[in-house]
């Protein structure tokens, strides 16, 4: 039986085994492979990894906070990892531990799927610019935006995530918004919520109703539940919205690949993703 898990502090409320096991199931791999969960603090993060290979692991997923403890304590990176400045996916390989970033993968397959087009040309916005937000708007840049606004309370995170932009993708306008950001959000074709309010059932949106307008399109990546404040106060506005079981969903397939080789049954995953949030 070969292990995997999902890694963060807290953990309680992922639903990464649910979709990871009902795709074992289904491809008939029950006695194979299972997946847990494990509370593991930061600082213990890098010992905890290198012993599960030991405990029959071959692969683990890595959630809030660990993405940046794992990219700055792991000696082999993936470019997908590089690049984005954070690991989600640990591989453990003959050769040691390899650290990847399934995120943007998910992130760009999620809009195309919810959407019908990524960010090509797109001016977006980005509420919140640390880990996911930071990941999500450096594969904005990447992958075609034309411009992008960084919000967030943190003037100095805005700003390490505006320099990088600058250094991998120099064509990216980039616009700073430390607080707020009302003006900006409205103007924008493609809004992302990268905070972690929303994850509380009565977190309020972050924006009032006048920061969306119809024909946006407002992507929340938060996915415990159908439709946040945001979402809901964006919808109201006439916006399309979407929730992040999308890039949930995406971002796990791959990582199933990397540590498998073998094709995760990508229905039966998202079938029981909406089972666990919208009912």
């Amino acid at each position: 039986m070969k292990k995997l898990a999902v890694l963060g502090h807290p953990i309680g409320h992922t639903l990464s085994p649910v979709m990871h096991n009902a795709s074992i199931k289904a491809l008939g791999l029950s006695a194979e492979y299972e997946y847990g969960k494990l509370d593991v603090a930061p600082g213990d993060l890098m010992s905890r990894l290198a012993q599960l290979p030991s405990e029959g692991y071959a692969g683990v997923n890595l959630t809030i906070p660990l993405k940046e403890v794992a990219f700055q304590g792991l000696e082999k990176l993936d470019d997908s990892a590089r690049i984005l400045g954070a690991v989600n996916t640990v591989e453990f390989t003959e050769n040691g531990m390899v650290g990847h970033n399934t995120d943007g993968y998910g992130f760009l397959k999620a809009l195309e799927e919810a959407f019908g087009k990524t960010v090509e040309g797109d001016n977006v916005f980005v509420l919140g610019c640390g880990g996911a937000g930071r990941a999500v708007a450096l594969m904005a840049a990447l992958t075609g935006a034309k411009s992008i606004t960084l919000a967030d309370v943190d003037a100095a995170r805005i700003e390490n995530l505006s320099v990088e932009i600058c250094r991998l993708a120099p064509n990216v306008a980039i616009v700073k918004s430390v607080g707020g950001g009302s003006a900006s959000c409205r103007e924008a074709d493609l809004v992302i919520q990268a905070s972690p309010v929303g994850m509380k059932k009565d977190d309020p949106s972050l924006l009032p109703a006048e920061a969306f307008r119809k024909g946006q399109r407002v992507f929340d990546l938060i996915y415990m539940y159908p439709e946040t404040a945001f979402l809901s106060t964006a919808k109201a506005a006439g916006a399309q919205i979407a929730n992040g079981l999308g890039m949930l969903l995406h971002q796990g397939a791959r990582a199933f690949m990397i540590w498998t080789g073998i094709e995760p049954d990508v229905e039966a995953m998202r079938k029981a993703l909406e089972k666990a949030v919208y009912l």
